[in-house]
């Protein structure tokens, strides 16, 4: 459900804009139009309490509201979310989300209050306990081709039309274990680009259009800790970046159960945990 609110048409309620700029190149100069991402600051209120403010792409919102709960297990299931209302403001955007009254109690108790950045998934936590959250192991034993994950790498790169735009984006996707694309999400911040996308694959169980996890997850970006609890919580055996993991997301892949690619691109790819899932 989406209201207009305080609504004014700026630049906060886009993904992207069109600014004037001046090019220079080989001793040439001139200017033109060029678009540039658009980064909104993006309010997440439970049951009418503000939990937290990010800093996102104003766009696929009702996505990343329903991810970025499932992702930071505000809620276990997507039916435990009732409704999603956007509401447009001058100076940012509000996701006001209904949840059920267990899952409200549980949050109040937590206390826990982020200040979003694009960079940083553990602002605002208050304790250790609050920021190593491991998920459930996953027992799923899909073999993936490695050609097959380099192909869907480079598949997704026809789909990232924000990033084709701006330059600015990162894009997380669900691809089938044939490689071919099934869902995309960009925003200017990986953590929130991967909240898309499992907000996306909530909606669509819900609907019996998602009905297993055997796929895997790719990422544009490195793979932090949070992008591999994030994939695991989401039941998704395997997680796949272009970039390189860090030390803590290669154990806590090893812990979960998650295979852990890393550096996936120009042919070649690095496998840091649980090997078996790749085919030699």
């Amino acid at each position: 459900m989406e209201s207009m609110g305080s609504m004014h048409v700026n630049v906060l309620d886009v993904a992207s804009s069109c600014l004037d700029v001046v090019r220079w190149q080989a001793g040439r100069q001139w200017s033109e139009g060029d678009f540039v991402a658009e980064e909104t600051p993006i309010a997440l209120v439970y049951n009418g309490v503000s939990h937290a403010v990010m800093l996102a792409t104003a766009h696929d919102l009702e996505d990343f509201a329903l991810g970025f709960s499932l992702s930071e297990g505000i809620i276990e299931d997507a039916s435990e979310c009732y409704e999603i209302e956007v509401l447009r403001h001058i100076n940012g955007i509000e996701l006001r989300c209904q949840i059920s009254s267990e899952r409200f109690v549980q949050l109040k108790a937590r206390r826990r209050t982020l200040a979003g950045k694009t960079g940083c998934g553990l602002c605002g936590a208050e304790s250790l306990m609050q920021v190593m959250r491991y998920p459930k192991v996953l027992s799923a034993m899909t073999a993936f081709d490695p050609a097959v994950i380099l192909s869907g790498v480079k598949a997704m790169q026809a789909e990232q039309a924000l990033q084709a735009q701006t330059g600015a984006t990162h894009a997380c996707a669900y691809l089938q274990a044939d490689g071919s694309v099934q869902i995309l999400r960009e925003d200017v911040g990986r953590h929130n680009a991967l909240d898309k996308l499992v907000g996306a694959m909530a909606k669509l169980t819900a609907a019996g259009q998602l009905s297993d996890r055997d796929g895997f997850i790719v990422t544009t970006s490195r793979a932090s800790y949070e992008m591999v609890q994030k994939t695991a919580a989401a039941g998704v055996p395997m997680l796949v970046a272009v970039s390189a993991p860090t030390g803590l997301a290669v154990r806590v892949a090893d812990a979960c159960g998650l295979t852990l690619v890393g550096f996936a691109r120009d042919h070649k790819c690095v496998v840091y945990s649980h090997p078996e899932r790749i085919l030699s």
